[in-house]
């Protein structure tokens, strides 16, 4: 079991976010198999109120892009403080994505806020932490078999319930882009926050 705690940490430790990926295929069993690791997550009262909508059709990409993209044109422009722009400055982000097309597969992770059934509505408990849980899992499952995933959450994200035809009883929680890093992809010279600034043992 220690053994198996380090080797996993080992493993995680070594995961970096990009935002350069090459448009090499990946084989859909291994995305489908990460997807059902993350079906299996803990949820509220188990009502696993998620659905991962999975996206590689280059011309729905396409329609992803713009809208996407008008989205972050008004928050670095008008929406963003300026501390906000400030702290992002390190990481080389900005208005123009190009990976919502080049990468072979986004995932959509939507949360179910309620859900219809024989007219009646029926409520989902923790939706917030319970499809946060499972987003995890699915970054940790896709990292384990050697891929990079980049988080992205344009804000607003409804332009992607009109785009995919999902109903509005389903909210956008994050949109994961998934693949291979190019060949020249860089990563920010940042790093993680160690044991003793986020470990609070009581004894």
């Amino acid at each position: 079991m220690l053994k198996r705690s380090r080797d996993f940490k080992e493993l995680m430790l070594k995961r970096k976010t990009v935002r350069d990926f090459s448009s090499e295929d990946v084989d859909f069993e291994i995305i489908e198999n990460c997807i059902q690791t993350a079906g299996s997550a803990p949820s509220g009262v188990n009502k696993q109120p998620w659905h991962f909508v999975l996206i590689s059709n280059p011309e729905v990409k396409r329609k992803i892009r713009p809208a996407a993209e008008a989205e972050e044109k008004k928050f670095y422009e008008s929406k963003a403080p300026e501390e906000w722009l400030k702290d992002l400055q390190p990481l080389g982000t900005g208005t123009s994505k190009p990976f919502l097309e080049t990468a072979p597969y986004l995932i959509v992770i939507f949360a179910e806020k309620y859900k219809k059934e024989n007219g009646k509505t029926i409520k989902n408990y923790y939706v917030k932490e319970s499809v946060g849980i499972a987003t995890g899992f699915l970054i940790a499952a896709l990292h384990n078999a050697g891929l990079a995933v980049l988080t992205y959450t344009p804000s607003p994200m409804e332009f992607l319930n009109e785009i995919l035809g999902m109903p509005s009883n389903e909210k956008p929680f994050i949109v994961l882009t998934v693949g291979y890093p190019s060949e020249d992809a860089q990563v920010p010279d940042i790093s993680k926050k160690k044991l003793d600034e986020i470990l609070i043992r009581l004894k």
